[in-house]
């Protein structure tokens, strides 16, 4: 078995910036890092057995040469400019190491904080989806790496631009008059996204975890008919995306809500890992042991304890999902959270393994054997 949406078309890495990277000194430490990185990543892909198994059976396929970079740093720049002007009043009052905690807090959580707003959020991820229509476009298909806070947009895209909402089911279960879900019925779409249901003006995720509807039959069917042209634009193109990558990630730890199981979206979200894995995608996380902010995002699981634990059915799987949060950096912990550029040959091999185990945990019943014998993922 192979996943078979990354089998027809080159294929482009994307990768995203994290914190801390506000201005034009940082923002060249980072590209500077992804063009060091992304050759020995491309080259450590394409030897790979398991990857080339996935990807690699068909001729016309190679990783492209050129990454691409998507930054988002600038956008925070102007708030966090407001923060530390109030740090430097703070800095006459305060012990000098004192001041020199609160002022690297701020530089590494700020963005992490700011990003997570939804009005800040929701303009990135449209940028991003941007640059994924136009790689779809070029023939391309995307795979998103995700560094640090980077984890974040790399959640919300997908969480927002994949098309796992299937429109007669959702209006069986959301709050609408039996007219409306007659009418839904009788006028059937292509499956959407959370974003499209926004622009449309269908409804809107609220604050509180909640997806919204408007509650007048006349305008829920309009916005609903006028969801057709909106999935094209909102919605992340058919297919562009082959996976995710994320590493240094604090998700879990910025994003504990969704262990709560009265939050609405988590309902979503088990829609949302349907969909990765019977479309073929894969979503890996890497940390290092030694990086303070990197957390697991999950247990390495079998699909059919995934079904048990989301009571979801999943049908024809061919993607999956794994963590590897047990790398060795070999650095201390003081820069290990920055150091996946400089070790790059480490990361890259980490990467790689996560997908070898990762696809071999799900389709190789050997490998799968020995692992739940021992009861142990990470190897």
């Amino acid at each position: 078995m192979v996943l078979q949406n990354v089998c027809f078309a080159n294929v482009s890495f994307l990768y995203i910036n994290g914190s801390n990277n506000n201005d034009e000194k940082m923002r060249n430490w980072y590209v500077k890092g992804v063009q060091k990185l992304h050759p020995v990543l491309k080259k450590k892909f394409e030897k790979n057995k398991e990857i080339k198994t996935v990807f690699l059976d068909k001729p016309q396929y190679k990783i492209n040469d050129e990454p691409v970079i998507f930054f988002w740093g600038d956008k925070s720049q102007k708030d966090l400019q407001f923060v530390q002007s109030k740090l430097d009043i703070s800095k006459a009052l305060s012990p000098t190491i004192a001041y020199k905690v609160r002022s690297m807090l701020a530089a590494y959580l700020h963005d992490a904080i700011w990003v997570q707003k939804q009005h800040h959020m929701l303009p990135i991820i449209d940028d991003l989806n941007e640059k994924v229509i136009k790689e779809s476009q070029k023939g391309n298909k995307t795979v998103l790496f995700g560094y640090s806070a980077g984890t974040f947009i790399t959640y919300e895209y997908m969480f927002n631009k994949l098309r796992y909402i299937n429109l007669e089911n959702l209006f069986n279960t959301i709050n609408v008059s039996e007219n409306v879900r007659e009418f839904v019925k009788q006028n059937p779409l292509e499956n959407t996204c959370i974003s499209a249901l926004s622009k449309a003006e269908l409804g809107v995720v609220s604050q509180s975890g909640h997806l919204v509807f408007r509650n007048v039959d006349s305008e829920l069917k309009q916005s609903y008919l006028n969801l057709k042209n909106v999935t094209e634009t909102a919605c992340a193109p058919e297919d562009s995306l082959s996976g995710v990558v994320n590493f240094a990630s604090p998700l879990v730890l910025f994003y504990s809500d969704l262990a709560d199981s009265d939050y609405e979206l988590n309902y979503y979200n088990k829609l949302m890992t349907k969909y990765i894995i019977e479309n073929g995608l894969f979503f890996i996380t890497i940390n290092y042991r030694e990086d303070p902010l990197g957390f697991p995002s999950s247990k390495n699981l079998t699909i059919d304890e995934i079904e048990k634990l989301t009571d979801v059915d999943i049908i024809n799987p061919k993607g999956f999902i794994y963590d590897n949060s047990s790398v060795w950096s070999k650095r201390s912990f003081i820069f290990a959270h920055t150091s996946y550029w400089s070790s790059k040959r480490t990361f890259s091999n980490a990467v790689v393994k996560a997908f070898s185990n990762g696809y071999k945990l799900q389709y190789d019943k050997d490998f799968q054997q020995k692992v739940l014998k021992n009861k142990k993922y990470e190897l």
